[in-house]
């Protein structure tokens, strides 16, 4: 991100020629995700129009990118309580429970993380980074729905910026949990395979037209027709993790969508959950390592089929200091 774009309400600049997104990618130094966002929100023109994320330009065109969105008057704060493991004046950590979606969309206009986020800003008198989208205050990331685990949060525009550069630039640490039906091909692995949409199903899985992910993964325990996996995705595509588990014909127990059938206990959500974040303070630069315990469905799983790990982390809460 640039100095201009962490300061300016509006920064402007000159196309390339090429798709529209990938200028206001390069003009506003955001990802290119973040670019189509703030197209669909109007909140990107070219020479003072809106347009497509896929229109392609000439080169030379105006390009002028509002990076500060007004608050959404129809996303209305919510009283929701939130389990916090770090917090300080220009972000927070909070461990989402499975169950609760991260931001508005079709069908899950109330109740979200949003919603939450807002309540609890709105009680504190705090205010939320508003760069990412209308309905993304303090968002730098997300999680899937029934994904449990550690997400980051931004209360200032520059701690939203420099959270959501950290996740672009690949430098943030993050450690997944996941329970898999069968047995892991080696102890520890990576997973270097494309993922895009799949078709008949709104899924993703891995195909030679996909984006390129990367995810690592090592065995914590095995047993019973079942492995216990800490995975460390390099990349954030959609879904990620749970289609190219998929991929090696190792759907995650209780991901029905990836045919992982119920777990054990009869668990009924993806056995998926953000255990370890680590990443740079905004304010200082200071290494954040935040840590989230299993839940208590998740625990009971592992329990019913005998699966335990030292390297589980144990509590939540969050330390500062120096990158190991």
């Amino acid at each position: 991100m640039t100095d201009a774009a962490l300061g300016d309400r509006v920064v402007s600049g000159t196309a390339t020629a090429g798709r529209f997104d990938l200028s206001v990618s390069s003009v506003a130094g955001i990802s290119r995700a973040h670019a189509q966002r703030l197209i669909s929100d109007g909140r990107a023109t070219v020479d003072g129009r809106r347009g497509r994320a896929s229109q392609r330009l000439a080169g030379g065109e105006e390009i002028s990118v509002e990076l500060t969105a007004p608050p959404d008057p129809t996303i209305v704060p919510e009283s929701i309580p939130l389990a916090v493991v770090y917090e300080d004046a220009e972000m927070l950590i909070v461990d989402k429970p499975a169950g609760l979606v991260v931001h508005p969309a079709q069908g899950n206009r109330t109740g979200t993380l949003v919603h939450a986020l807002l309540g609890r800003a709105r009680d504190r008198g705090e205010a939320l980074g508003s760069i990412a989208g209308v309905e993304r205050p303090g968002i730098v990331h997300r999680l899937d729905k029934e994904t449990s685990g550690l997400m980051a949060v931004a209360k200032t525009d520059a701690a939203q910026a420099s959270l959501m550069d950290q996740f672009r630039r690949r430098t943030v640490e993050k450690e997944y949990v996941a329970l898999v039906r069968g047995a892991a091909p080696a102890l520890r692995g990576r997973i270097e395979a494309p993922i895009g949409r799949a078709t008949g199903a709104w899924k993703m899985g891995v195909s030679a037209e996909g984006r390129a992910a990367i995810t690592e993964y090592e065995v914590l325990d095995s047993g019973a027709g079942h492995s216990l996996l800490a995975l460390h995705p390099l990349t954030g595509r959609t879904h990620q993790i749970r289609a190219h588990l998929a991929f090696l014909h190792l759907p995650i127990v209780g991901d029905l969508r990836y045919g992982g059938g119920l777990g054990p206990g009869g668990l009924d959500r993806q056995f998926l959950h953000a255990a370890r974040l680590g990443l740079r303070r905004p304010r200082d630069g200071a290494w954040i390592r935040a840590r989230s315990a299993l839940p208590a469905d998740l625990l009971t799983a592992l329990e019913v089929i005998g699966l335990s790990s030292d390297r589980l982390p144990l509590g939540a809460g969050a330390d500062v200091g120096e990158r190991e």
